[in-house]
């Protein structure tokens, strides 16, 4: 790839500070895929320079021109949609329709529902003779993942250029290249220089740095809870502000009256996409404690007819998982599961007997699962679903809250029923009976799953500081 010893500083590609690079390691093959330039602290230090220099002008700029820059966005974002999928696919793993599809196509999906947001996004108002104003935070350090990495990448970038904010952006060294394309494309739509950098490099090294440089005045991380602490942990002696979206253990509630069937089958499904490797993912199926058998049936069955195979097989429902390191952490704790007394019903350690290489995990399901086993309070982050009974709403209601995360929940039942349980539920964002996805709807979670929210208006809102002007109209 062109520039991927290159770092993208003050309008321009430019040579590390150090010689240092790391290879990128196809998770379908175990074999190098290419290297990709780490940096240093003097590389941060550069950027987020030419960030605060670009701040002055770049948040006077008009809401015009702003909106113009993000249509210019959009098109080439769709012109290189399959060249971002493709590469995401040996990147991360994911299914080579699904990576240009989703992975890649939800990055124009939310520059657009920016836009959208932005048009009517009201910068000011006047209450009694005070102006409440809206204003940029100033320089934002974005720490992006590897599991979903242009929508995170475009969900952060997207308002804060819309709100008039400049950036440096380090994405996750296990998944960088798609960064790589994604800043050319910045590059190629005129994006003035300094407004937005690109620095690669690992978390102890660049992710630390930004989050303790003075001169950032916002964080916006994505990522484990404990990598999240830790960045909160160095951005608290300068009190920037720290936005967070981390871990995530979500329940899946099926009601009484839900298509059982139907639900239990779509529930597996949502569970095991994107090769289990996603926060929201319901990994905790709560149904009646006299149905287990029959969610048991029903679960392993789906399971077993989910295809796992190389990304690039049209007939792949489920690639690899993304690194060696996650491979191995779910290894463990699938281990953990059987050790504990927990009934496995499908999949189970090891590769599928088809495959003898890459980071491929059986879909895995649990049934009869104890809301205190390790799988039902650790984020696992790969294909492995945990069956738990209850017997009451309530006790269902008391399970799914009995977490440390509070990222998504899911009801599946009768809408009347599934509406007054979801205020019930502890959680950032709730599904009603196997919903789609809105780009609009606040994105974001309780407890130890971060602060804050993203996508649509309320992501314009994270990257804004609130003024009040006392005594700015006349009595």
């Amino acid at each position: 790839m062109k520039h991927a010893h290159s770092f993208y500083i003050d309008g321009k590609w430019v040579e590390p500070s150090v010689s240092k690079t790391l290879e990128v390691i196809d998770p379908s093959t175990e074999e190098p895929m290419g290297t990709i330039a780490l940096g240093s602290a003097a590389d941060t230090e550069k950027a987020v320079a030419a960030a605060r220099r670009a701040f002055a002008s770049f948040s006077e700029t008009s809401k015009e021109e702003r909106i113009e820059l993000l249509r210019r966005i959009v098109t080439i974002l769709k012109r290189r949609n399959d060249e971002l999928g493709d590469i995401i696919s040996r990147e991360m793993g994911a299914p080579l329709a699904m990576a240009r599809a989703e992975q890649a196509g939800i990055g124009a999906l939310h520059f657009q529902q920016t836009i959208k947001a932005f048009e009517t996004f009201a910068s000011d108002y006047m209450q009694g003779t005070t102006c409440i104003t809206r204003e940029p935070v100033g320089v934002v350090a974005m720490i992006t993942p590897w599991n979903w990495p242009i929508n995170q990448i475009a969900c952060k970038v997207a308002p804060a250029l819309a709100t008039g904010c400049t950036m440096v952006l380090k994405p996750s060294e296990i998944a960088p290249f798609n960064a790589v394309i994604f800043t050319e494309i910045m590059d190629e739509a005129g994006v003035p220089k300094g407004v937005f950098n690109l620095v690669h490099g690992d978390g102890p090294t660049v992710g630390t740095a930004l989050a303790s440089h003075p001169d950032v005045d916002m964080v916006s991380f994505t990522g484990s809870t404990r990598a999240g602490i830790a960045v909160a942990q160095a951005a608290a002696p300068t009190v920037k502000r720290v936005h967070q979206e981390l871990g995530g253990k979500s329940p899946n509630i099926i009601l009484r009256s839900a298509d059982f069937s139907g639900a239990v089958a779509a529930g597996v499904r949502r569970c095991f996409g994107n090769s289990g490797q996603t926060c929201t993912a319901p990994t905790r199926m709560l149904v009646p404690a006299e149905r287990m058998e029959e969610a048991s049936s029903i679960a392993a069955r789906e399971a077993a007819a989910l295809v796992v195979g190389p990304p690039s097989d049209p007939c792949t429902d489920l690639g690899p998982v993304a690194s060696g390191a996650q491979f191995d952490k779910i290894q463990a704790l699938i281990e953990r599961g059987i050790a504990e007394g927990a009934e496995l019903i499908a999949g189970g350690p090891g590769r599928p007997s088809h495959l003898n290489s890459g980071y491929y995990v059986r879909p895995t399901v649990f049934a009869r699962v104890t809301n205190q086993m390790t799988i039902a309070r650790e984020e696992i982050f790969g294909p492995v679903l945990s069956i738990i009974g209850y017997d009451s709403e309530d006790e269902a209601i008391a399970i799914a809250n009995d977490t440390p995360y509070g990222l998504a929940a899911y009801i599946q039942g009768d809408p009347e029923e599934a509406r007054a349980l979801a205020g019930r539920l502890r959680a950032g964002s709730v599904r009603l009976n196997n919903s789609a996805w809105d780009s609009a709807a606040p994105f974001g979670g309780y407890k130890q799953s971060g602060n804050g929210r993203e996508y649509g208006k309320f992501g314009l809102q994270e990257f804004t500081e609130i003024k009040g002007i006392a005594g700015f109209a006349n009595e």
